[in-house]
């Protein structure tokens, strides 16, 4: 009879947006992990299970170096959030006077009963209140790009880090085989 070669694996799963997947399935295979499987998750999300042999050489380190990267990984994505964030809340912030504007030339032109001057001075109003709701757009757009270009340097030098985490990583896992 033919023994079989008995594996013992350990597993992980993870969960990431669909935007993720392959930045984690990469990172995950550099420290010797398999994918096991992959699910769709909540809304926009993607489960991935992976396998990794649990008398993997060199378990220890690359067990450092995962959460070396992990903790990149996470990083990358904040600053990649944080290039929004601020223009994000001024946008609410300013969308909302501005609506409220307009709301108040709407209000004047609609509660005077055969006030001329009320009801003028309501449509400039509302024509205000209209005009600075269509630049919110564009003071978004400018205040995204102003924060771009002061992160884009920061988030080169962290993903030039975490490539070099999972270069030393795969080294490790080739180290081995030889």
């Amino acid at each position: 009879m033919q023994e079989k070669d008995f594996v013992s694996y350990e597993y992980r799963t993870k969960t990431v947006k669909a935007k993720d997947q392959i930045k984690i399935i990469d990172m995950y295979e550099a420290f010797g992990w398999e994918v096991a499987s992959t699910a769709s998750a909540v809304v926009d999300g993607v489960t991935v299970t992976f396998k990794r042999d649990r008398k993997q050489r060199h378990k220890q380190e690359l067990t450092k170096l995962e959460r070396q990267a992990e903790d990149t990984f996470m990083t990358i994505n904040g600053l990649h959030r944080a290039k929004t964030m601020g223009a994000s809340i001024f946008a609410y912030i300013f969308g909302i006077m501005s609506t409220l504007v307009l709301g108040g030339g709407m209000c004047l032109c609609m509660l005077t009963n055969d006030n001329i001057p009320a009801f003028a001075g309501g449509i400039i109003l509302g024509v205000a209140g209209i005009a600075l709701c269509g630049i919110n757009y564009f003071i978004y757009k400018k205040l995204v790009a102003k924060k771009t270009k002061s992160l884009l340097p920061v988030i080169d030098e962290t993903e030039e880090k975490f490539a070099n985490l999972l270069e030393k990583g795969n080294d490790l896992l080739k180290a081995e085989l030889i």
